[in-house]
């Protein structure tokens, strides 16, 4: 199976590369062009060992479009396909499909279920779009779309980057949906040498990963547009794929990628490159070899991280609606995976921006330091002036307190205009004069100080001669 797909991926491409360049139109993203590869060969096929097979290779002038946007050369991408066996991966999800890795570590190939070889084809005019404008991105790049039939068997593959590079170390890997509903790694997937555990793992083991501005700020800017995307597209249950290589640890392990030692060959592809905005280069460790992974700290821990959004070809049809409908009735329905797009886009940003990423501040000292100096001038500058009306106000308690009943007795005859009460106690604080005077007070002033001077404010203009006017009801404003 695995080498009539590195076949019959090797005469697609080749038989591209016969085919002159021009524009993508928008008939080619519903083109699928097939044919029939016999073990004999034929005038158009070349002879093979194996069985007899069809292969059917969709929007192929699309696909090398997307290949070319990401300096994908075809004796490049043939050599990587089709020169040494695949390497079988496991899978940590909870899918049937199986996942190959090249040999160079550059690109993965992984099976599809039909429905979602269809979607993705109906994807690829906005996919086509959103790449121009944005090719900066860590939503999956397609390279080829292709299906083997073989008898009575049809496997359908999807030709995808390389999120996670082989010969780099990954001490921890995540696979994260925003969710907390059962999202804990298996007691089989714990037993594996390198396990993939999920959001509520991420949050026992790791308190954040921290990032400088510039880097998170590109990170998040990032993460926004793809959830954007999706939720345009209408697709949710996606999982943010994360691999973490702490550098104080292990020293780097180089098997199996051959003399790529620069990172990886596809542009746009690791990490790093991947996000927003111009990011400065990690500093050099081991031989200046990081693989394109982004820069980040845990606790004294320095770390490379590689990240990219995967399983992004599921769709909010009916059936998971129904499934959502089904979850919901058994737990909180908005901590379960499956959710309209929408809510799940921003339930995935508020836990990535909350709980996974964070942002390094190294002036968080100065600044406090700041705030307290700065309040500790103005609470110094309350207390002179509220003691030099100490002795007024002594004088004006009892007056204000008068002042206070005969105001209420006159509003409660028919000859009544409104009053206003400011009441100020503990931690209420409604009205801007109250914030103003409230946070000027010394520490040391009383309750019953702040509450004369306020009501002495409110009382002294009821001393006034009031007009007749006719009868109102009486309001009590508490601010």
């Amino acid at each position: 199976k695995l080498v009539s797909i590195q076949l019959g991926i090797g005469y697609a491409v080749g038989n591209m590369s016969s085919k002159p360049d021009r524009d993508v139109l928008m008939q080619d993203f519903s083109v699928v062009e097939t044919v029939f590869l016999p073990s004999d060969g034929s005038t158009l096929t070349p002879a093979h060992h194996f069985p007899d097979f069809r292969l059917k290779t969709y929007a192929p002038l699309a696909f090398r479009y997307f290949r070319e946007l990401f300096g994908i050369k075809p004796d490049d991408y043939l050599y990587s396909m089709c020169n040494e066996p695949l390497i079988e991966l496991s899978n940590p999800g909870a899918s049937s499909s199986w996942f190959y890795l090249t040999s160079d570590d550059e690109f993965i190939i992984k099976t599809v279920q039909h429905k979602e070889a269809e979607f993705l084809q109906k994807l690829l005019p906005g996919y086509y779009m959103n790449l121009n404008q944005n090719p900066r991105t860590l939503l999956p790049k397609f390279y080829g779309l292709y299906c083997i039939q073989c008898g009575s068997v049809t496997v359908r593959v999807v030709v995808m980057n390389n999120v996670l590079p082989r010969a780099m170390t990954m001490h921890y890997k995540y696979d994260l949906k925003g969710s907390l509903y059962k999202r804990r790694a298996s007691r089989k997937e714990r037993t594996k040498s390198s396990p993939t555990f999920k959001d509520l793992d991420f949050k026992e083991m790791h308190d954040g990963l921290y990032f400088d501005p510039e880097t998170h700020n590109a990170l998040m800017k990032t993460l926004q547009r793809d959830c954007r995307v999706l939720e345009s597209f209408k697709i949710m249950d996606y999982s943010l794929l994360l691999g973490i290589h702490v550098l104080d640890k292990k020293p780097l392990t180089r098997a199996g990628r051959g003399d790529s030692k620069k990172g990886q060959k596809v542009l746009y592809s690791t990490a790093l490159e991947s996000i927003q905005g111009s990011v400065k280069d990690p500093e050099p460790v081991a031989d200046d070899d990081t693989f394109g992974g982004i820069p980040a700290k845990h606790r004294d821990e320095n770390l490379l991280i590689f990240l990219g959004i995967i399983d992004i070809l599921q769709s909010y049809r009916f059936i998971k609606k129904v499934e959502h409908s089904w979850k919901a009735l058994v737990h909180d329905g908005d901590t379960v995976s499956v959710h309209r797009p929408s809510f799940y886009a921003d339930r995935f940003l508020k836990f990535m921006s909350t709980t996974v990423f964070k942002k390094a501040h190294s002036l968080r000292g100065t600044s406090s330091k700041r705030k307290k100096s700065s309040l500790y001038t103005t609470k110094y500058a309350s207390q002179e002036f509220l003691s030099s009306q100490k002795e007024k106000e002594e004088n004006m308690k009892a007056l204000s307190m008068n002042n206070l009943d005969e105001s209420c007795k006159l509003r409660s005859s028919s000859k009544v205009t409104n009053v206003c009460f400011f009441y100020c106690s503990g931690d209420r604080r409604d009205s801007a004069s109250t914030i103003a005077l409230d946070d000027a007070l010394p520490s040391h002033q009383s309750d019953t100080e702040l509450d004369v001077y306020l009501v002495r404010i409110a009382a002294l203009p009821v001393v006034h001669d009031l007009p007749d006017p006719a009868p109102t009801t009486l309001s009590y404003h508490c601010l």
